[in-house]
């Protein structure tokens, strides 16, 4: 079983906000709120996506980012 999470002070009208959006998916507004927080908590930190990014080898092009969308839209056809 899972642990109880009490949330105290939400203003208003985030709870009715909350609560009218589960009713319209059929469920109920623990069972709403439970779904969000799983994908919250599934998601990575954003401190973790940027210490992944800085770990990364810097790409070197050998041509200008400019020149790359050129060459593309020519093979498509858009010059």
């Amino acid at each position: 079983m899972g642990k109880l999470v009490q949330i105290r002070d939400v203003p208003e009208d985030v709870h009715r906000t909350l609560k009218a959006r589960a009713a319209k998916r059929g469920v109920s507004l623990s069972a709403f709120v439970r779904e969000y927080l799983e994908i919250v908590a599934n998601r990575p930190d954003p401190e973790e996506v940027w210490a992944r990014i800085e770990s990364r080898e810097p790409v070197e092009l050998s041509k200008s980012a400019a020149e790359y969308v050129r060459e593309g839209r020519e093979e498509e056809g858009w010059l």
